[in-house]
């Protein structure tokens, strides 16, 4: 157990590249698995110790305090800190010091809401402890690093050099976007204005020689950068391929909550979350998808790796693949919605026979 460790949840950002999941709600409370995707992370924290979490919020901040409330339905004190302007990675985790009740040398736990993992979570705290830093980052390994900050470490394991997206990375460990910080060094990060951890806190605690620590990990990890990430991270809690003890019901192939109706005739597999009230009928199939709460998808439509949102309704016959379809989205007979198809909010396609694609005129 993890006695006395606080923690900050990062869930401010706007999630930009999920859009058009994105505009009902924020990227972390996007249900994964048939919660939200900050209940799977604050579910992890308490399970590791972790009895309190101040989430850092800004875009529909409202949302999380309106679903978590007090945290005691998960048996954890959550607090709620609100950015008015967006202030950065850095910024945001100093916006909340006054909220903290550690100690200067006491550890606090740091997770970015928009990503899932598995990481040992009490072994990188020990390891924080043991070796007296400052700050202590997980790092993953990656097949392709170009997209993230790179990190070099010695043979001790400590960092030696931070690049934030570089096209060139001289290795393939990336920052996983789970830090422990010295409590002190929180409160070192100037207050009032926006502040980049990636390029500007690591970069100077470098260069001031501080004791900043690599924690490398090989389990599980995603960022939920994309509609694909995020339909492979709720497909992969459904099938036991990240443990959670956040899982409303009993997972294997497919997970189906509460009213929920799946004619016996339908084909649903994948590690597809059938959401709550949501309909799959006659003939249909449904393979690697998010169903979200009270959509249908209709006799004979096949849908694959796909995110159907909530309301939304798919026509008879249709062929929906990698796509993403907004909340209260109609979609006629026969449609074909292939790969990288965005249907906004609202949206209404009659009964046609054509195919729509992402690089449709």
């Amino acid at each position: 157990m993890l006695p006395g460790v606080e923690a900050v949840m990062l869930v401010g950002g706007k999630g930009t590249r999920l859009r058009p999941l994105t505009i009902s709600a924020p990227k972390p409370m996007l249900p994964a698995g048939g919660v939200p995707v900050t209940e799977h992370q604050l579910a992890r924290a308490r399970d590791a110790g972790v009895d309190r979490v101040v989430l850092a919020t800004s875009y529909q901040a409202e949302v999380f305090e309106h679903y978590f409330g007090d945290g005691s339905a998960l048996g954890i004190d959550l607090e709620y800190v609100h950015e008015d302007v967006p202030l950065g990675t850095g910024g945001g985790i100093r916006n909340v010091a006054a909220r903290l009740r550690s100690g200067p040398d006491d550890p606090v736990l740091i997770f970015n809401g928009d990503v899932l993992a598995a990481s040992d979570l009490r072994a990188q705290i020990g390891l924080h402890r043991d070796r007296d830093a400052q700050v202590t980052m997980h790092l993953v390994e990656v097949d392709d690093p170009r997209a993230f900050g790179v990190v070099t470490t010695d043979a001790d394991g400590r960092v030696i050099e931070f690049l934030e997206k570089t096209p060139s990375p001289p290795t393939n460990r990336i920052n996983a976007g789970c830090y422990v910080f010295r409590r002190s060094v929180i409160d070192a990060i100037p207050a009032g204005r926006p502040v980049s951890l990636e390029r500007e806190t690591f970069p100077q605690l470098l260069a001031a020689g501080a004791n900043v620590l690599g924690y490398v990990d090989a389990s599980y990890w995603l960022d939920l950068g994309e509609p694909s990430d995020f339909v492979r991270g709720s497909c992969d809690l459904v099938l036991g391929r990240l443990p959670s003890s956040a899982l409303p019901g009993r997972c294997g192939d497919f997970l189906v909550l509460s009213d929920a109706e799946i004619s016996p005739t339908a084909a649903v597999s994948g590690g597809t979350t059938v959401g709550t009230g949501a309909v799959v009928g006659d003939g249909a199939v449904v393979d690697g998808c998010v169903l979200f709460d009270g959509c249908r998808v209709e006799a004979g439509a096949q849908v694959r790796g796909s995110v159907v949102g909530r309301g939304t309704v798919v026509g008879p016959d249709c062929v929906v693949a990698e796509a993403v379809l907004g909340d209260d989205v109609r979609i006629g007979s026969r449609n074909e919605l292939l790969t990288g198809v965005r249907i906004f909010p609202g949206t209404r396609l009659g009964d046609v026979s054509v195919r729509f694609s992402s690089d449709a005129s």
